[in-house]
């Protein structure tokens, strides 16, 4: 149940051991939809507009292939061929993948945001599609779920954002809304230039606290999903906690560096992964106390 990150997906968890087996070719061809056309969005010297036509051609080999039509031979065989064959067994949301598309057009045309609910629009097709793809394999498709699964992407956008001001300033990117700039007196132009300060600081922590509190409404997805994909939810909710104790440990100071999570956090993930069961097994004592 991964959010989408802008920088490659990291935080998509890809086919890993932890997946169901009988899923793994279906979530690496979500991933490699989604990551191409990341690429095609982020990476290389192409102009916006270029970017823009590429964008479009994949959008149109994407319902080519959900009308069971051959795709351009551009992506052919890297993308939308294997997208075919899990489509043929398992039907995908095709608005779901077409929402990623508009996030990624999104990004090359607007750099700043008015308001949280603007940001969150933008999240609502640029990461929750994501987790509500996977909940659809996993067959889960309960409205409690799905509003977790939103909370949980959503969080991770978020954080993925609040962890990127160092990456998305030189790009000219503005990911924290007006409001939230205007009420703690930093300009936009102080985040481009990532000019650190207490205000830009205030305003990090405040933003943190919006992420975690999205997190701590998804998080009881975690026992909603069955066996190891469930536990690789918990991984990733608890990754996503760790990159915002990590900016609270460096007092916010997003626009001097960049957190990241690696190999030396595994033992503090596992061990927190463990606590959300054993949190849910007090509970369950607890109620049965009453």
């Amino acid at each position: 149940m991964p959010a989408v990150s802008i920088e490659h997906y990291e935080n998509f968890p890809v086919a890993s051991w932890l997946s169901p087996p009988a899923l793994r070719p279906a979530i690496m061809a979500i991933y490699r939809f989604a990551r191409t056309a990341d690429d095609l969005a982020d990476e290389g010297d192409a102009s916006p507009a270029q970017r823009l036509r590429d964008l479009a051609d994949y959008r149109t080999d994407l319902y080519a292939v959900a009308a069971g039509r051959t795709p351009s031979p551009r992506w052919a065989t890297t993308v939308f061929e294997p997208l075919a064959r899990v489509m043929t067994d398992r039907p995908l949301p095709v608005p779901l993948l077409a929402d990623l598309l508009d996030a990624f057009e999104q990004d090359l045309v607007k750099t700043d945001y008015a308001t949280r609910a603007e940001l969150l629009d933008y999240c609502r097709r640029s990461a929750n599609p994501v987790g509500r793809l996977l909940l659809h394999l996993y067959g889960i498709e309960d409205a409690v779920a799905l509003r977790r699964s939103d909370a949980i992407c959503t969080a991770l956008q978020l954080i993925n954002f609040w962890q990127d001001f160092t990456i998305d300033g030189p790009r000219g990117r503005i990911y924290a809304p007006l409001e939230d700039r205007r009420r703690h007196g930093v300009e936009g132009q102080d985040l481009l230039a990532l000019r650190d300060s207490a205000a830009a600081r205030a305003l990090v922590e405040d933003l943190c606290g919006w992420a975690r509190d999205l997190m701590t409404e998804g998080a009881p997805l975690v026992h909603q999903i069955p066996g190891r994909a469930g536990w690789e939810l918990r991984l990733v909710v608890q990754g996503g906690l760790r990159i915002l104790d990590k900016l609270r440990a460096m007092r916010f100071a997003a626009l001097l560096q960049r957190p990241t999570v690696g190999v030396s956090d595994a033992p503090a993930l596992l061990w927190r992964a463990l606590a959300m069961n054993a949190t849910r097994m007090n509970t369950r004592r607890e109620g049965t106390a009453r």
